[in-house]
Formats: C-alpha cells, sequence, structure tokens
C-alpha cells in the first residue's frame, strides 16, 4: 500500500530525534526541547546531537573553539561570491557556496567519522558567515572578519551588520531560535541528507543537497511569507478583516498547521514569547500583537495551531534581518541536524532505495517509425 508523500512510513531507525506530534513534543537525544531552549545554547546542542549527550566543560569549550577557528571561508571563494549577480536569492548562493567549500577542504576526500565531524565543525562555521557575506556584498557593504571568541549567534549578527558588536538580548535571541530549529527527524531536507549519505558521497554533498531541499517553499519558505502577510496587513484594526478576507478566497494563513504535529508546536511557544518580549524592548508590539490576534482567528475558524515559523517571522524582523535571510538563518541552525544524521547513516549504513507502484501501461509493442501516425502523438 503506497502512502503519499511517505506519510506515516518508518524509514529507517535513529536517535537523535523524537517529534511525538500528538503530545506536542520535541526530543533531542533525551532532551525536551523546553529544557534545552531555558537553560542551553546553541554550542552545547552540536555537541549534544552529534555525540549523543551533553558535554562536559572542556568539551563545550573545545567545541566553541574549533568553530570559531572555522568560521572564515577562502578569499578565493570570496572574491567569487563578489561576482554572483546581485539578484540571485540567499539560498542560492548558500547551496552554491556550500558545494565550492569542499575543492578548499582539507577533508574533502576522507569519509571516516573524524573527518566528518571536522567537516561538519567547519561547515557549522562557515554557513553563517556565507549567509551574512552575500547580505554585505549584494549591498556594497564591506565583509568583515569573523572574530573567533563569537558564538555562532554573535557572529552571525555582527558580520551581518559589517562589524557592529550586537547586543545581548539579540545574541541570546537568535541562539535560542538556533536552538530550536536545529533538529526535527526526519524531516524533508534531513532525509534528502541522508539519502545522500546513504549513497558514501561526501559531507559537503549530503548538505548540499539538503540546502536544495530546505530552499523549497512548502519546507523552509513559511516564515518569509508570513512577515510579508504581516507587513501587509500593517495594523492590528485591519487584521480581522484581512483574515476574513484570505477565509473567503479560500486561500491559506502561512505558518499554521503541522504535518506531525497535531497540537501547539513546542517550539512556537518559545517563539512566542521571544516575539513579545523583543516587541516590548523595540517599542514596536504591534506584530506580536497582530501575530496573536490572526492566532485566535486561525483556531477559532481552522482549529489550526500556529508552528515554528509563524512566530519567527517577527522574531527575526525585530532583530533586523532581512525577510530572504529567514530560511537560511534555518539552514544555519539544521546544518547541525543535518550532520548528525550525516553521521548517524554512515555508521551503519544501507543504501536508501525504495520502491515505486508502477501505474503505467504494460506489454506495448515497438512501431517503427514510418508507421507511426499522428494520433499516436496524442
Amino acid at each position: 500500500m503506497t502512502k503519499a508523500g511517505l506519510e506515516g512510513v518508518v524509514a529507517a531507525s535513529s536517535s537523535i530525534c523524537k517529534v511525538n506530534g500528538i503530545e506536542g513534543r520535541l526530543i533531542y537525544q533525551g532532551y525536551d526541547i523546553h529544557d534545552l531552549a531555558e537553560h542551553s545554547n546553541f554550542e552545547e546542542v552540536v555537541y549534544l546531537l552529534w555525540f549523543g549527550r551533553l558535554p562536559v566543560e572542556s568539551e563545550l569549550e573545545t567545541l566553541k573553539k574549533e568553530l570559531g577557528a572555522n568560521r572564515a571561508i577562502p578569499e578565493e571563494v570570496i572574491e567569487m561570491m563578489k561576482g554572483f549577480p546581485r539578484e540571485a536569492a540567499p539560498m542560492e548562493v548558500l547551496r552554491t557556496v556550500t558545494s565550492m567549500l569542499s575543492m578548499y577542504d582539507p577533508d574533502a576526500n576522507n569519509n571516516d567519522r573524524d573527518a566528518n565531524i571536522r567537516k561538519a565543525t567547519r561547515l557549522t562555521g562557515q554557513l553563517p558567515t556565507i549567509v551574512a557575506y552575500w547580505d554585505c556584498i549584494r549591498n556594497g557593504r564591506d565583509v568583515v572578519p569573523p572574530k573567533p571568541e563569537h558564538s555562532t549567534a554573535a557572529s552571525f549578527l555582527y558580520l551581518l551588520h559589517a562589524g557592529k558588536e550586537p547586543d545581548e538580548v539579540s545574541v541570546r535571541s537568535l541562539d535560542i531560535a538556533l536552538i530550536l530549529h536545529a533538529e526535527h527527524g526526519f524531516n524533508a531536507s534531513t532525509f534528502a541528507a541522508r539519502v545522500a549519505a546513504g549513497t558514501e558521497t561526501d559531507m559537503h554533498s549530503a548538505v548540499t543537497a539538503a540546502i536544495g531541499t530546505l530552499k523549497g517553499p512548502l519546507h523552509g519558505g513559511a516564515n518569509q511569507e508570513v512577515i510579508k502577510m504581516l507587513l501587509e496587513i500593517g495594523e492590528l484594526a485591519k487584521v480581522d478583516d484581512y483574515v476574513a478576507k484570505v477565509f473567503a478566497d479560500r486561500r491559506k494563513i502561512m505558518g499554521f498547521g503541522h504535518r506531525v504535529y497535531k497540537t501547539e508546536d513546542p517550539r512556537a511557544f518559545h517563539l512566542k514569547k521571544m516575539s513579545e518580549a523583543l516587541g516590548e524592548r523595540v517599542g514596536e508590539s504591534k506584530w506580536y500583537n497582530m501575530s496573536t490576534r490572526i492566532e485566535e482567528l486561525v483556531m477559532k475558524e481552522k482549529k489550526l495551531n500556529a508552528n515554528v515559523d509563524f512566530y519567527s517571522a517577527s522574531v527575526y524582523y525585530m532583530l533586523g534581518i532581512p525577510q530572504d535571510l529567514f530560511t537560511p538563518i534555518f539552514a544555519i541552525s539544521r546544518m547541525s541536524g543535518w550532520a548528525a544524521h550525516v553521521l548517524e547513516q554512515n555508521a551503519n549504513n544501507r543504501l536508501i532505495r525504495p520502491t515505486s507502484d508502477y501505474i503505467g501501461k504494460m506489454d506495448l509493442k515497438y512501431t517503427p517509425m514510418a508507421e507511426r501516425g499522428a494520433a499516436a502523438a496524442c
């Protein structure tokens, strides 16, 4: 029996992540996402996903130093980026540069676990740099070298704003967002990475496949559509009429519902709190107020919960992040999860090769060209 989109089909066993859609729980290597969002940091979560346990202090400091030391990208790659069309979408640039970096990686032709951890460390450090540099390049700002002492969140904001040190509240807000987006089981991009890894290709190829998959609007682009909607509405007083018209036109409001969660998305809980806090901090709570009103109306009419994309849109917007960088930030975070799954796939690999249910014709006979009439082409 076939399942459209492989819904409900178990493709493999994994110890990395548990998504409980009925209870609305998200578990990373045994730890509840609420616990991690409240107490952890992104670098610690990276270690947890890759090694299956929380690090001791020395292990965490080592990982932080290695990430900091590997944020720079080769000058040759930066020069090539400067030659890209300025209208190139950030996800296109991220996909292309990630693939290019394999040619500059000293472990490019080594596929053992230690080499893949080194490659994963480099890519986790480099992806934020790529995204920030592209925004600088396309807008005519100088790129500045990354500071190795920065956290991942701090480095991205520092590079994005061409050397302006970010404040602690912004850094912590983005850090929590990175934790929340780091891993989510066999989602489309992660499964694409595992399929690629199953062929025993290299880490960069698997991550490039994942980025290409995340680029699709049904996977990674919903939060960008949410902020477009909020900006289009403009103010709280216009929300009800806007939503009513969307419902009347039978259109979809992005950021609601989920393929797995049948109750509240646990990630949305934290992003909603962050949206409220950031709005109060910058003195512009209308984005949060508009979002909560939309959430009320959608729940009343459609019985759908907000997902991770809905409140992340206003969070990123209030952090001063351009709209078309929202999905690349998803990739910056999910890089940690992709790498964890590549490592797990390699550890007990079997080529992923499902079958299909053939529904085409059978037993047709070859007809010579001279005997084919126009009707044969119809």
